[in-house]
């Protein structure tokens, strides 16, 4: 047991033992100084004589001095010289060597030199001196260090002042670009100038200080997205596989000009007819159920489409493979529409094909249909006749149709440049037939439609667990107002569209069951469904619904964050872009109002903003309005009437 007024260590602070107490030893120990000077604390406690470490016998009355004492190191040097040929010592024999005396102060302030660790290690029993190259190697490292500190310091001041070194000093910023990127939670940087620890306020100092510019976006980096295309490499298409020769029918891939991965097609049978044929990219046909590229698939849920380029969902390779029209014929896998005297599906067949795509712009679509008597403007104009009907087929089972502006952001060299995107009749054409091809394979899938199985509507033939689209129904105003506003309230009462193992109605849509089949070289949930087509249609086992609710989870947390992010990165390119145009004007049109502000939208833009006017305007009053500053790190831009 150690003796009353003995000095020892307890969790490398001095203490005093003060008695015993229950079979423990009752110490007090001296707290670590107080910033600001404040008088030395004490604190006592009960502990096991294992947990201190004796250094002097005593008696000890606690005089003031053992922490100064203890800091005293200048003898350090030339004792450890003096022991490196001697080997090790007590900590009684270096109290005596390096401070003259064995004193409770000395033995403390020798057992500083060990806790310090340059020049001795082991414990207070038997210290030994460290070996000459280690020393050096600390103590370069120590020096390292001092001068690190040093020039962080004079980093600090330069930063304070908005003044940094550059490139020098970018290597002190990493921290803080970690932070901006969403990388780290924490930037001793931030927390050093005292400014907030947020991606934002990281992201202005970084823009504030000039270490980046508004071409840095940060938004895919926060949401954990790559921003480099999937790296499994899928196989060609089996070369034994039957494909059904549909070369003959005309097939059109109808996109915007900025499209670079075709895939999806439409046909018809003849001009006038009630047969539509939705040709989808079949990479399914090379993708087994769990496979590196299907997982590498459900990882990333969807392609990230950014303003400064793309990040595919599947791996590059996969494009001249399987997208449609980027070759002289393509596979596909087809979907077989046969509608009803009133529009409606009365049919759905799907089978692998060959197809020999013709790849139109929107605006080249339309110009076919609006001129001549060609056979490709007829086949066109044959399928906006379909997909009108559709739309009031829909229309009267009570979708909702919103009409909203939406441009085109592009990012080329660091310039940004803003498009709005026209309407185009070929557009709402091309919507319609996928959401038939959607409609129909929900359909046939849920055996409601067979496309050539056999069964019944009451007993039908197979049982397939898919990925299918459903909306609940949203609370519409008791009055629709006309124009923009009346599509930004109809938006307002939508509710989120949820993925299901099970069919169900699609309330916007107006449509009693829906999946999407038409983009599985973008969309993952596309892809899940092709290859439970593909399983059924083979002969092979699908997915059973478990496994199948599993993949949809996890598919949807993934395609969540590709959508953040797109959304993020399109607010800070319109930032970027109005960046340098203070004081222009905008119009703008007013929404609803929402306490004292309007929200408004400038279409040319498609940007809502929320602003207070007076007087009141009226929805879908058209309002004049100036940009007077912009804030790229939280996407937000302040306008004035």
């Amino acid at each position: 047991m150690i003796a009353e007024k003995s000095l020892v260590v307890y969790k490398n602070r001095p203490a005093l033992v003060k008695g015993t107490e229950g079979g423990r030893l009752l110490i007090s120990v001296l707290k670590s100084p107080e910033k600001g000077g404040e008088k030395e604390a004490f604190q006592e406690c009960k502990v096991r004589d294992k947990d201190v470490e004796l250094i002097h016998p005593g008696p000890v009355v606690y005089p003031g001095g053992i922490e100064e004492a203890g800091r005293n190191d200048t003898a350090a040097r030339e004792v450890w010289e003096l022991l490196l040929e001697n080997g090790p010592v007590s900590l009684k024999e270096l109290a005596e060597l390096a401070f003259g005396a064995y004193s409770p102060a000395s033995a403390w302030a020798a057992f500083c030199l060990l806790l310090d660790g340059l020049y001795f290690t082991g414990s207070a029993a038997a210290l030994s001196p460290r070996g000459r190259e280690e020393v050096q190697a600390e103590e370069k490292k120590r020096e390292e260090k001092r001068r690190e500190s040093g020039e962080r310091e004079s980093f600090l001041k330069r930063l304070k002042g908005r003044r940094p070194e550059l490139p020098a000093d970018s290597r002190f910023m990493q921290d803080v670009e970690a932070l901006a990127y969403g990388k780290s939670p924490k930037s001793r940087t931030m927390r050093d100038l005292g400014l907030s620890e947020t991606p934002e306020d990281a992201h202005a100092l970084l823009l504030d200080a000039g270490f980046w510019t508004a071409a840095v976006n940060p938004h895919p980096a926060r949401f954990g997205l790559s921003l480099v295309s999937a790296g499994a490499v899928l196989d060609p298409p089996p070369t034994g596989e039957f494909r059904r020769d549909l070369t003959g029918l005309p097939a059109f891939a109808i996109d915007s000009p900025w499209s670079s991965d075709p895939d999806d097609a439409v046909s018809i049978e003849e001009a006038g007819g009630r047969i539509l044929y939705v040709h989808v990219a079949d990479p399914a046909a090379s993708i087994a159920g769990d496979s590196p590229p299907e997982r590498e698939a459900r990882d990333r849920g969807a392609t990230l489409y950014l303003p400064e380029g793309s990040s595919r969902m599947l791996a590059d390779e996969a494009l001249p493979l399987f997208a449609l029209g980027l070759a002289e014929t393509s596979p596909a896998l087809t979907f077989k529409i046969t509608l009803g005297d009133a529009g409606e599906i009365a049919d759905t067949e799907i089978f692998p094909s060959t197809v020999k795509v013709k790849r139109l712009t929107y605006e080249e679509a339309d110009r076919l249909m609006a001129g001549g008597d060609s056979a490709e403007g007829a086949a066109l104009r044959a399928l906006s006749a379909l997909a009108e009907s559709n739309l009031g087929r829909r229309s009267a089972a009570g979708a909702v149709n919103i009409d909203l502006p939406e441009t085109h952001i592009k990012v080329n060299a660091g310039r940004v440049s803003i498009e709005p995107i026209a309407a185009c009749r070929s557009a709402d054409m091309v919507r319609e037939c996928m959401l038939l091809a959607g409609e129909g394979a929900a359909l046939w899938a849920s055996g409601i439609r067979r496309g050539g199985l056999s069964g019944t509507a009451e007993s039908p033939a197979f049982s397939l667990s898919f990925p299918y689209v459903v909306q609940e129904a949203g609370d519409l105003p008791a009055e629709i107002l006309p124009g923009m506003a009346g599509s930004y309230r109809l938006r307002r009462c939508m509710r989120p569209r949820t993925l299901s193992a099970q069919p169900g109605r699609h309330w916007g849509l107006g449509l009693e069951a829906y999946t999407q089949v038409t983009s599985p070289l973008r969309r993952y949930t596309d892809l899940l469904a092709h290859i439970q087509i593909r399983a059924l249609l083979r002969g092979a086992e699908p997915l059973p619904a478990g496994e199948l609710a599993v993949r949809l989870a996890a598919a949807e947390a993934a395609s969540a964050a590709v959508m953040q992010a797109e959304r993020a990165s399109r607010a800070h390119w319109t930032m970027a872009y109005l960046s340098d145009k203070k004081d222009s004007i905008w119009d703008a049109i007013a929404m609803e109002k929402r306490g004292n502000r309007w929200v408004l939208m400038i279409p040319a833009l498609a940007l809502e903003i929320q602003v207070p006017l007076q007087p009141d305007p009226a929805p879908n009053d058209s309002v004049k309005l100036t940009l007077k500053s912009v804030n790229i790190p939280r996407g937000e831009a302040v306008f004035i009437p």
